[in-house]
């Protein structure tokens, strides 16, 4: 496979020169366009969207016919490898998931078997490859997973958790079933990206959305010991090409030194922690992804403007920065919004590279 015409996000992500500062958002098909919303209706169900490959690849597109991003992102839910594993997984209207077979004991785990991505989760693969057929090439095409303690936290909640008494409980009580758990979850995630890299995905990245819920002193064992098992097991080049890896981690900025040491070429970056610090921290180790603030993208388009340009002076001149917002966008924000926002990026950003 060809490596993609525009190819600033995956330079930038290996921390090589480029013209400018590529931009793409995290959830960036979604419900604040209206043409996802026709899709998700037509599709009758988010998951019956998710696992039909023609309508995760129209939505997966959708932004690209409407604003000038350096990537796609693979149209799925992080959710795909537990409902694979048998739990049974539900989207409650105004609830979010749920899984009808959560995980509460050793012998839940026991139970549990690790899913043969071209089988199990066959529709992720085709979705992938039809995207990559439409791309024809223009720009890279991320694909994911959520890393994993995140999933862990899903499966042991039975859902989405907000003080997760359940999971961190088993961490306290049985350290050894979560271990179990979480080895298990890293062959299953390193498994599913490697055959989305297979299918043919030109980046990687590990959603940690529930690492900064844990106490420092169990980040590292919990959470950060297992991407980076999955990180060891990933096929980082693949057809000639070298696959970048990205791994956000959200609430994280305290650990940004252990994470840098890792190995992920690029790092997440929540609006919590200033870039300008991040970067000085990390030094040359990583690239950075972020950092803007969501709800910014509610102010008047001339703040968006002056929030942009003050996320890319924080991070300075040179290599390595993929501008992003701190978290997914939101589903009531107005396009144009977002659109300011890329715009400002373009605008912008050429200022901060080369002589």
């Amino acid at each position: 496979m060809n490596a993609p015409k525009n190819d600033c996000l995956i330079r930038a992500l290996l921390r090589q020169p480029t013209e400018r500062t590529p931009v793409w958002m995290m959830r960036q098909a979604g419900r604040y366009l209206r043409e996802y919303r026709r899709v998700r209706e037509q599709a009758g169900s988010f998951m019956k969207l998710c696992s039909t490959p023609e309508l995760a690849c129209e939505v997966t597109l959708q932004p690209l016919a409407r604003f000038r991003l350096d990537a796609a992102i693979l149209f799925s839910d992080i959710l795909t490898v537990p409902d694979a594993m048998g739990l049974g997984l539900e989207f409650v209207e105004g609830e979010g998931p749920h899984f009808r077979n959560p995980v509460r004991s050793a012998a839940d785990v026991r139970r549990l078997s690790v899913p043969d991505p071209e089988t199990d989760l066959r529709y992720v693969m085709d979705a992938v490859r039809l995207i990559q057929q439409n791309l024809d090439g223009s720009v890279p095409l991320i694909g994911f997973s959520g890393s994993p303690w995140t999933l862990a936290t899903y499966m042991v909640e039975g859902g989405g958790g907000q003080e997760f008494r359940r999971v961190k409980g088993l961490m306290y009580e049985q350290p050894v079933v979560l271990h179990d758990l979480l080895e298990k979850l890293a062959d299953a995630v390193a498994l599913y990206i490697n055959a989305q890299i297979a299918a043919g995905v030109d980046v990687v990245m590990v959603f940690d959305t529930w690492g900064g819920i844990l106490p420092a002193a169990h980040y590292e064992e919990f959470s950060l010991a297992y991407a980076k098992r999955v990180l060891d097991k990933l096929n980082r080049r693949h057809g000639g090409k070298i696959i970048p890896t990205i791994f956000f981690t959200k609430g994280g900025g305290q650990w940004l030194e252990a994470m840098a040491e890792t190995g992920f070429d690029a790092l997440g970056l929540d609006w919590t922690t200033p870039i300008g610090e991040a970067r000085r921290r990390v030094g040359h180790k990583v690239a950075l992804q972020g950092n803007l603030d969501p709800m910014a993208l509610y102010a008047p388009i001339e703040a968006i403007r002056t929030e942009v340009k003050r996320v890319l002076e924080q991070y300075g001149h040179g290599e390595g920065h993929v501008f992003n917002l701190g978290h997914g966008i939101l589903p009531d924000v107005d396009p144009e919004h977002a659109k300011a926002m890329i715009e400002a990026v373009h605008e912008f950003s050429p200022a901060f590279h080369g002589r």
